[in-house]
């Protein structure tokens, strides 16, 4: 898993907790401890994936274009981080069981290890980060 997951998670919740506003970029990144560029680049994939929209200019900024309590967390890592989770083996000799194996074997378990996370994710929302923000003010 990478960190855009966590900053887009981060950005989502702090949209949610002022929906009747617009935030720029860098109010988000002031939130997250991040270099306004980072944001952007993870703003960036929450718009192409419709979960957000923009506006430029005076006044401008993001918000959400959907219910933030029907943006789960599972949808987020398929924007962000899908197949992160995958080994990373390094070339092995295909004369030995188990490097001519290792690869497929472990692509498996991890893929269902993934599979396993979404079932997991898929049971928090954005509204519930906003709400579990919220409960510890």
């Amino acid at each position: 898993m990478n960190s855009d997951f966590t900053l887009a998670i981060h950005s989502l919740t702090l949209l949610a907790l002022q929906p009747d506003r617009m935030s720029t970029s860098d109010a988000i990144s002031e939130s997250a401890g991040v270099h306004p560029v980072r944001i952007r680049k993870v703003l960036s994939l929450l718009k192409r994936s419709g979960i957000i929209k923009s506006k430029e200019g005076n006044g401008g900024g993001f918000i959400f274009a959907l219910d933030p309590g029907e943006v789960s967390l599972w949808e987020i890592y398929k924007v962000t981080s899908e197949g992160t989770l995958q080994p990373k083996c390094p070339v092995s000799n295909e004369k030995c069981i188990v490097g001519a194996n290792m690869h497929r074997v472990l692509f498996l378990i991890f893929l269902g290890a993934e599979n396993h996370l979404g079932e997991y994710l898929k049971g928090y929302t954005i509204k519930e980060m906003a709400d579990l923000i919220k409960q510890g003010q």
